[in-house]
């Protein structure tokens, strides 16, 4: 699949999807479009994903250039930026198929629904959960494999990344490990799961569960994608839910260097670390037995001196071994984990 991805005024610093897909996905990306670095080139700003030229917008690309189009930015909300409107229109006209993980679906606006049956497209939100789904019956531990969960102090702290590098790290070492997606972005790079932000709450935990069951007795390890944190404000419940559905043996906690507030609420500080494992365990406790038994530091915005020194304080405060997934190796967590 040939894919130009959306990310207008976001790239790369607020488009976690976009890079998700360029360093994960098994997609040949054309162009990212971004309207605010048009000319450069995804390396220019991100060295290690897939490289590609950055455009302004889907008329500077060759109308059979890609066969996909992808919305790799989701404001907070989900909803869709009117700025982004002529480049999916272009998309359409051209014959290209839409892929979003927006909470506003692609396919029910009555412009984009219109020209994809014109031109014989698919849209395709990836956000738009099943319809059968129900609640937890609370055996995802009886899964013979074991179950590694991702969670976070905040959102936006790289669980996806710490998902995606852990389980791509134990397959690469010889272990049968599966990436259980709960996020569009998740969704987007394995090509399928359950968007549990947008399942209806009392489902959330059983849509969990039902992925836990689908590929628990297939493989011998499941490393859930984490969402949103225990403590926030808005995203607490989607957290909540997936820690109850997965009924996770081990929890890596995740953290970015520096964050003292919550993204989007910074009236809201954040917790010292011992708080969230306290937490993490004693909320899922009466379910699991789950334990933080390692750490994942985002550093990305130190140097490599200040990163390594983070990342060491940081397996202090845990009692745990910690890294930086993208920016040192794994091996320390996998010993730990698997």
């Amino acid at each position: 699949m040939t894919v130009a991805i959306l990310a207008h005024e976001k790239f790369p610093d607020r488009a976690k999807t976009a890079l998700g897909v360029l360093r994960y996905a098994d997609h040949d990306v054309t162009a990212v479009l971004d309207r605010d670095t048009a000319g450069r080139r995804v390396a220019d700003f991100v060295p290690d994903v897939q490289d590609a030229p950055i455009v302004a917008g889907m008329d500077d690309l060759e109308p059979d250039a890609v066969d996909t189009l992808l919305i790799g930015i989701s404001p907070i909300g989900g909803e869709f930026d009117e700025s982004w409107r002529d480049d999916v229109r272009t998309a359409l006209e051209h014959g290209c198929d839409v892929i979003s993980g927006l909470h506003y679906f692609l396919a029910e606006d009555e412009e984009f629904a219109r020209l994809a049956a014109e031109n014989g497209c698919e849209i395709r939100d990836v956000r738009n959960p099943p319809a059968d789904l129900s609640v937890s019956e609370g055996i995802a531990g009886e899964v013979d494999a074991d179950v590694i969960l991702t969670v976070g102090t905040d959102c936006s702290v790289g669980k996806m990344t710490t998902t995606m590098e852990l389980a791509r790290d134990a397959r690469a070492a010889g272990h049968d490990a599966a990436v259980i997606p709960t996020g569009q972005t998740g969704i987007m790079i394995e090509g399928w799961g359950n968007p549990i932000d947008r399942v209806v709450s009392d489902f959330t935990a059983g849509a969990v569960e039902e992925m836990i069951l689908e590929k628990g007795d297939e493989h011998d390890y499941l490393f859930v994608e984490g969402q949103g944190s225990i403590v926030h404000p808005a995203y607490s419940p989607v957290t909540l839910g997936i820690l109850h559905g997965s009924m996770a043996d081990k929890l890596v906690l995740c953290h970015e260097a520096g964050r003292e507030a919550i993204h989007g609420y910074e009236s809201f500080s954040l917790p010292s670390i011992p708080t969230y494992v306290d937490l993490y365990e004693s909320v899922a406790a009466p379910v699991a037995d789950s334990e933080v038994v390692a750490g994942a530091l985002n550093t990305a915005g130190l140097d490599d001196a200040a990163a390594r020194e983070a990342v060491e304080d940081y397996a202090d405060t845990l009692g745990a071994p910690a890294t930086d997934v993208i920016r040192f190796d794994t091996d320390d967590l996998l010993e730990e984990l698997l």
